[in-house]
C-alpha cells in the first residue's frame, strides 16, 4: 500500500505550474482567435444554463393586470376614485392623484398544477403555465415608449449603448459560423429603431442582423440578394477572393479600422450564408401539424406565427440571440391602448397561439432545455382608467415571463400591490433581469465589459443583481 504524500506549498506549485501555463495560453489563444475571427465561438465564463435566447418583444406595453397579474381588488373597487402614490410622475396625461379604478374586461381563470391565474386573452399560453416562470415584480426606467424601449434593449434611456444581443455576441461569439449570431425579425424603425439592435461602441461585427421590417408580411421576409442568378458559385468565389485581396491592401494601410474590418468579415459571412440562409427561410418542409401549431394559415395568427417558427429554425441552427418583434412603425405602438383597452384582444389573438406553439415546439424537440424564451414589453399599464376606457403607461410594476434555459418552471416570483400599481415584493429591475439572463448564458454581467472613452462599460452599467430565486 502506497502511503499518501504530504502536499506542501512547493509540491503544489510544482504540480500545478503547467495548469497555470495552460490557463495563460488559453487566454492568449482566445485573444488571437477574437482578432482572427471576432465571431468565433468562445467559452462562457462559467457553465451556462442556456446556449441561446429567443426574446419575444411585445411593443407598446401590454397590461399586466389584464393578462397575467390577477387583481381581484380591481373588481371590488371598480369605478371608485382612489389615491395612487406618485401617479402623476409616471406619465403626465391629466392625472390628478385621485384616479378611477378600472377592472379588467376579461375573466381570469386558473390553469395547470400551479393554478396560475391567466386572463381569457391568452388561452393557448395558459395551457403552458407549468412550463413558465413569471416575474410579477418588474420595474424599469423611462415613462415613454422611446426611453423605456431603449432601456429594455440597451440598459440606457438615452445614451448610445450596445444592445443586449450585441453584448451576447461580443461575449460568446456565434455558435454557427454560417449564420449571424444575433438576428432581429421584423424590427420597428420607431422608439429606438436600429439602436435597439445596434453595436454602438462595440466593434461593428456584433450588431444585429435585421430580417424584414415591422409592417412587412412575414411571408415575404428574408435576406436580400442571398442568391445570384448572374454568376456560378465558382465565379462568385473568384470574385470574392479578388475583392478580399483588395480589401487586405486597404486594411494594411488603415490598420485598426473597425468599420473596414467589419465589412471584410461581412463579405466572408455573406458567402457562407448563401448556402445556408435559403433553406432557413423555406418553411415548405415543415409538417402541416407544425404549421397549424403556430397558427400559420389562419388570418389572425399567420404573420406572427411565421416569425415564431422562423425563430425556432434559427435556434436549431445555432443563432445565439433571436428577437421576434410584435411591432409596427407607427406613432402608436401595439399594445399601447390609452383608450379602447378592448383592442388588447386583437394583439392577444395575433400572438397567443404562435407563442404557445413556439414553447411547445421547442419543448418537443428538446430545445427548451438550453433555449431561454423571454416574453415582455417595455413596461406595463395602470390599474386605473385613462379617459373612459384606456390605461396609461406603468413602469413601476409589470410582468415578464421566461421559459426553459435554466429558469424554474411552474413558478412565480415577486408581486405588485393589491391593485397592480407598483412592484412591492421581491422587486426586479430591468438591470436585474439583464444580469440574470447573461448569467444563464454563462456570462458575468460585472466582467462582461468593454473599454471606451476612458472607462469600462457594461450592459448593466453600475447596477444589476442576479435574481437567484428564479434559477432552476
Amino acid at each position: 500500500m502506497i502511503a499518501p504524500s504530504i502536499l506542501n506549498r512547493r509540491r503544489l506549485l510544482r504540480s500545478t505550474a503547467c495548469g497555470f501555463g495552460s490557463l495563460a495560453l488559453a487566454g492568449l489563444c482566445d485573444d488571437d482567435a477574437r482578432a482572427a475571427n471576432p465571431l468565433a465561438a468562445r467559452q462562457p465564463m462559467f457553465t451556462p444554463r442556456a446556449k441561446r435566447v429567443i426574446f419575444v418583444f411585445m411593443q407598446g406595453g401590454p397590461s399586466h393586470v389584464d393578462t397575467f397579474d390577477y387583481k381581484p381588488a380591481l373588481e371590488q373597487h371598480h369605478g371608485e376614485k382612489l389615491h395612487f402614490k406618485d401617479a402623476r410622475k409616471m406619465a403626465k396625461t391629466g392625472m390628478t392623484g385621485e384616479e378611477t379604478v378600472m377592472q379588467s374586461l376579461w375573466k381570469f381563470r386558473q390553469y395547470g398544477e400551479t393554478g396560475h391565474w391567466v386572463s381569457d386573452l391568452f388561452p393557448h399560453i395558459a395551457r403552458h403555465v407549468d412550463d413558465l416562470c413569471f416575474v410579477h415584480s418588474m420595474h424599469t426606467n423611462g415613462v415613454a415608449h422611446g426611453p423605456a424601449t431603449l432601456f429594455l434593449h440597451t440598459g440606457s434611456t438615452s445614451l448610445i449603448r450596445p444592445s443586449m444581443g450585441a453584448w451576447v455576441s461580443y461575449g460568446l461569439g456565434a455558435e454557427n459560423q454560417n449564420l449571424p449570431g444575433f438576428v432581429t425579425i421584423c424590427p420597428s424603425s420607431a422608439n429606438g429603431g436600429p439602436r435597439n439592435y445596434a453595436n454602438a461602441f462595440l466593434p461593428a461585427v456584433y450588431q444585429g442582423t435585421a430580417v424584414g421590417r415591422a409592417g412587412q408580411p412575414a411571408a415575404e421576409i428574408g435576406i436580400r440578394h442571398v442568391r445570384s442568378d448572374a454568376r456560378t458559385a465558382v465565379e462568385q468565389r473568384r470574385q470574392l477572393d479578388l475583392l478580399q485581396a483588395l480589401n487586405s491592401e486597404q486594411i494594411a494601410q488603415r490598420s485598426g479600422s473597425d468599420e473596414l474590418e467589419a465589412v471584410i468579415n461581412s463579405y466572408e459571412l455573406a458567402w457562407r450564408i448563401q448556402t445556408n440562409a435559403p433553406g432557413l427561410f423555406d418553411l415548405s418542409g415543415e409538417t402541416a401539424a407544425t404549421m397549424s401549431q403556430y397558427g400559420i394559415g389562419e388570418k389572425e395568427t399567420d404573420d406572427f406565427g411565421r416569425q415564431c417558427l422562423l425563430a425556432r429554425r434559427m435556434a436549431e441552427r445555432g443563432v445565439r440571440f433571436i428577437q421576434i418583434n410584435y411591432a409596427d412603425n407607427g406613432s402608436n405602438p401595439r399594445w399601447d391602448q390609452h383608450s379602447k383597452i378592448e383592442q388588447h384582444a386583437i394583439h392577444a389573438k395575433a400572438t397567443d397561439k404562435p407563442v404557445a406553439g413556439l414553447i411547445a415546439d421547442l419543448k418537443a424537440r428538446g430545445l427548451l432545455e438550453d433555449t431561454l424564451v423571454w416574453w415582455g414589453g417595455e413596461f406595463g399599464r395602470n390599474p386605473f382608467s385613462q379617459g373612459a376606457d384606456g390605461r396609461d403607461h406603468n413602469p413601476k410594476g409589470f410582468t415578464h415571463f421566461l421559459a426553459g434555459g435554466g429558469v424554474k418552471s411552474a413558478f412565480s416570483h415577486g408581486r405588485t400591490d393589491e391593485f397592480g400599481h407598483e412592484a412591492v415584493v421581491d422587486k426586479v429591475h430591468m438591470h436585474d433581469l439583464h444580469a440574470t439572463i447573461l448569467h444563464l448564458l454563462g456570462l458575468d454581467h460585472e466582467r462582461l465589459t468593454y473599454r471606451y472613452a476612458g472607462r469600462d462599460f457594461r450592459l448593466t452599467d453600475v447596477e444589476g443583481r442576479i435574481v437567484e430565486n428564479i434559477l432552476a
